[in-house]
């Protein structure tokens, strides 16, 4: 059996390039479940119920299904649905999906974005809730329409009240991760994994393990620092 040192000679340029996958692909998700959690967010907490509907049964559909589960259906399912809608690959080939579905990365990311943005929607409602009705009349008494209202008032209030069970939520995406290396993915965990397949030192894990913590504690770091530098006086900046 190989030491750790002979087998990081051998697979470290493997295990780097599996973790900037890692990274790379919570960065993306992370922006794009962003990006999507905002309107969804909005929906979830208007009145009117064509909006709201919709809403919630995304958020029940990917917030009540696992994650595991989502990831199989998208990287599988989607390229299949789709070749059945355009009745022939080469017919799929020539259309604007076929940049999706030809590539595994950005199939693993959609699923990873429409899985974030379903709970980041309900962190920002909670944090939309929050702000307070004498806060709106404020803003509409300064003559705030209600799309300036909502930009400059309730998302920025919200964002900075439901900061914390946002960041907790990448953090348990970076985790969730590791998932991608069960559909041959060379992400972090699976190029571990190959090394392992090829080696039987169980001290892979151990490795990986370690530099999963790490990037957990750097991103913890880094959300403290930016949860201390928007903080609203005042707040206590728990969950919503």
């Amino acid at each position: 059996m190989e030491t750790l040192l002979e087998m990081f000679s051998r697979y470290g340029a493997q295990l780097g390039e599996g973790f900037w996958l890692t990274v790379k692909l919570l960065v993306v998700s992370t922006i794009g479940g962003f990006a999507l959690a905002i309107p969804l967010a909005l929906a979830l907490d208007s009145r009117r119920f064509g909006l709201r509907l919709p809403a919630q049964l995304y958020s029940l559909l990917f917030r009540g299904s696992p994650m595991f589960v989502q990831l199989f259906l998208i990287y599988y399912g989607l390229p299949a649905l789709l070749r059945e809608f355009y009745g022939s690959l080469p017919l799929l080939r020539a259309s604007p999906w076929w940049v999706l579905v030809s590539s595994p990365f950005l199939l693993a990311s959609l699923a990873f974005i429409l899985n974030l943005a379903a709970y980041m929607a309900e962190d920002l409602r909670g944090g939309l809730r929050t702000v307070t009705q004498g806060e709106k009349e404020a803003a509409i008494a300064c003559g705030m329409k209600k799309r300036t209202l909502i930009w400059r008032i309730l998302l920025p209030l919200a964002l900075r009240r439901s900061a914390p069970a946002l960041f907790n939520h990448v953090i348990i995406s970076l985790k969730a991760t590791a998932l991608v290396s069960t559909i041959a993915m060379r992400d972090l965990m699976g190029a571990g994994s190959l090394a392992f397949n090829q080696t039987y030192n169980l001290g892979v894990y151990l490795v990986l393990g370690v530099i999963y913590l790490l990037l957990v504690f750097a991103l913890s770091k880094l959300f403290s620092l930016i949860e201390r530098r928007y903080a609203i006086p005042g707040h206590s900046g728990g969950s919503p």
